[in-house]
């Protein structure tokens, strides 16, 4: 079964959480939900979802192997309000992220998620979308931000904001299918 694995933390940007999570399982990925906690974690317009997986689970190299293997997929959703900044500071979290993208598998990040792959090293070289106000953030990781809808560089599917949530995982999946 293909698994895919959405990365948050509470006050998620819902479209961004919501979206990617049911058109995913509409493609026949078993879905799972990682943030700092197990259960309910809610996003800012009131929506919530069940986290079935939390951060700490990566601190075991064993379970760090073992998701670096059956996870196909990730998505990396934003929220300008979110905890990001909690989460950046979680090394195996970005450890993961790294790792998931040295091993070319498909990653899907949308608008202030992009701080993530930032903290995560992996926009050097690289054409990056996301929010507008990240231009500067982008450019200074060492990746070129571009003003459009959806940008694909190798792996990496990025977003600037969930009205484009249509493109943008239509794209995620095209990648997922040139590399299976």
């Amino acid at each position: 079964m293909k698994k895919a694995i959405i990365i948050t933390f509470e006050n998620y940007q819902d479209h961004e959480v919501i979206y990617p999570y049911y058109r995913l399982i509409e493609e026949g990925f078993d879905v799972s939900i990682m943030s700092s906690k197990v259960g309910r974690i809610n996003g800012i317009l009131g929506t919530h979802m069940e986290s079935d997986q939390s951060v700490e689970v990566l601190k075991d190299k064993q379970l760090f192997e073992k998701y670096l293997r059956e996870y196909d997929l990730m998505i990396i959703p934003g929220g300008v309000t979110s905890t990001w900044e909690k989460l950046r500071q979680e090394e195996q979290v970005l450890n993961f992220i790294n790792e998931f993208d040295k091993r070319l598998k498909t990653i899907g990040c949308i608008c202030h998620g992009v701080q993530i792959i930032i903290s995560a090293k992996i926009t050097k070289d690289r054409d990056v979308s996301g929010y507008y106000t990240l231009k500067d953030d982008i450019n200074n990781s060492g990746a070129r931000f571009v003003d459009a809808p959806c940008v694909i560089s190798n792996n990496l599917v990025t977003s600037p904001h969930y009205k484009y949530n249509t493109e943008w995982m239509k794209s995620v999946l095209e990648v997922y299918r040139s590399r299976v």
